[in-house]
């Protein structure tokens, strides 16, 4: 299959935008779905590339366009085909990169499904293989039905490679966390998995986040055809799906012990309740999670914090009121989802992905207060990530003052700054004095030795300190406002 022969296929509908007549002659070798501004790992020689424009933005779009195209020139990718559903056409920022940079583009009406894509790549890149190289008939249909019938990604991997003797095949997500396995497959462990998925074939669900789709990876190419992967992840596809939307009514549960959680003076009994219809135990160790990613749309928060909960154990997942995602897991501990954090955040680069916990609890009647403190650990993680970030922080681990104040809002900060700090904020000499003298616990010696000055001339400039904040600094409790207020002008700085 030529690039030409997909834009003419009407039921596409694919409108080309930019390219040069001897390109359109180039053939396919398959096809990347992706949304990661930095593809260039998982694009092979030849392959079309689907994006959603996820990553695109338009404070910084030449930009992003720049670098995403730029990848795709480097990995030798035949075309781009964009989505035009996320922002509504495509900008023209990436077109121009396009031209630049040589690579032919054309826009994906919003109302075609990616799918409806690869399978017409598929199905025109491997058609002329004979019925020996797809999956046996019997074997098609009766994964047919089993999709039907709500069947799991095991038991449908089982039953397509139950005819090929010795082949071994994987259905892994970009943490790489291994949904289903063939029988007797040797466990990956997460960290490596992760790293395959550039040799997998992505399976198209709609309605799935990206930190939770499916990839269908065999250590062997050979130990299956092309088309055999492809049709099967096609029926995973339908799988999958099939998963999102039972969820959802499971999603539906948790957003209503989510806004009992919310809600002050709520009854214990109410909430025991909701724990309960969650198909949570009756008693713990509970804890409640909450995250947030740099998308603000329901879904990508809730996917990110799902596949976190897939790893680490048992958990209810559900979106709060003001539309942050949560969690209520039973018996894990806060080590195992630290480890696991970084590994989800990275299945989408570039995207910060924070999260707040706090102390588990044994009683459901306790997860109000729970919930309090994951969203102190959460305005913490937003604080010690940085720009672009990613971080999970614990409010009960929180042990220093320093600490506790990264979860106060940077404008509170700010603002307590400014006010106990005074005119002293401008003066950069007097604050190292104050800073140093503090450090050093009130002694004048000391703090004169650090500076290299006389002690008279630091007892002078305490004075004027005292003077510009009205603290008395021989008192405890003034020292320690003045030491909270510098350490908020360190973080809002």
């Amino acid at each position: 299959m030529h690039v030409e022969h997909l834009l003419q296929d009407e039921s596409l509908g694919l409108r080309l935008l930019w390219a040069e007549d001897a390109q359109l002659a180039r053939e396919i070798s398959g096809v990347t779905v992706t949304d990661l501004e930095d593809p260039a790992r998982f694009v092979r020689r030849d392959e079309v590339v689907l994006s959603g424009l996820v990553w695109w933005s338009a404070e910084d779009g030449p930009g992003r366009a720049e670098r995403f195209v730029s990848a795709l020139r480097g990995a030798g990718a035949a075309a781009l085909l964009a989505g035009e559903e996320t922002h509504g056409s495509v900008p023209d920022d990436l077109v121009e990169a396009c031209v630049r940079h040589g690579v032919p583009v054309a826009a994906v009406p919003a109302h075609i499904m990616f799918r409806a894509i690869t399978d017409t790549v598929y199905l025109g890149r491997w058609g002329e293989l004979s019925r020996r190289h797809t999956l046996p008939e019997n074997v098609r249909g009766r994964l047919s039905r089993m999709a039907a019938q709500g069947a799991g990604p095991e038991a449908i991997v089982a039953t397509a490679f139950a005819h090929l003797e010795r082949a071994v095949a994987y259905v892994l997500t970009p943490s790489g966390r291994t949904v289903a396995s063939t029988p007797g497959a040797r466990e990956i462990p997460v960290g490596k998995a992760a790293g395959l998925l550039a040799e997998a074939v992505p399976v198209d669900a709609d309605g799935v986040s990206p930190y939770e789709r499916w990839h269908l990876y065999l250590p062997d190419p050979d130990d299956a055809p092309p088309r055999m992967v492809h049709e099967l992840a096609s029926v995973l596809g339908r799988c999958q799906e099939a998963r999102v939307r039972a969820r959802a009514e499971e999603r539906q549960t948790a957003d209503e012990l989510g806004a009992l959680l919310a809600a002050p003076g709520v009854d214990g009994a109410a909430v025991t309740s909701a724990v309960r219809a969650c198909g949570l135990p009756d008693e713990g160790p509970y804890r409640v999670l909450v995250a947030e990613t740099g998308a603000q749309r329901a879904g990508p928060a809730e996917g990110a914090l799902a596949e976190v909960v897939a790893h680490a154990g048992q958990g209810a997942v559900g979106r709060l009121a003001d539309g942050t995602a949560f969690a209520v897991v039973c018996g894990i501990e806060v080590g195992a989802l630290q480890d696991v954090w970084p590994l989800v955040a990275a299945a989408e680069n570039g995207v910060p992905f924070h999260g707040g916990t706090g102390a588990s609890v044994d009683i459901a009647q306790a997860l109000n207060g729970a919930l309090a403190e994951a969203r102190y650990g959460l305005a913490s993680a937003r604080s010690i990530a940085g720009p672009g970030g990613s971080a999970l922080a614990d409010a009960s681990a929180l042990t220093g003052l320093d600490a506790l104040l990264t979860g106060v809002p940077a404008e509170v900060r700010t603002a307590y700054s400014r006010t106990v700090l005074g005119e002293l904020r401008s003066n950069a000499v007097l604050l190292e004095t104050l800073e140093t003298f503090l450090a050093r616990d009130g002694s004048w010696a000391r703090t004169a030795q650090a500076l290299h000055l006389h002690v008279n001339t630091v007892h002078y400039r305490i004075g004027r300190i005292e003077h510009f904040t009205g603290r008395d600094l021989s008192r405890l409790y003034d020292r320690l406002d003045l030491w909270a207020a510098l350490l908020c002008r360190t973080e809002s700085a």
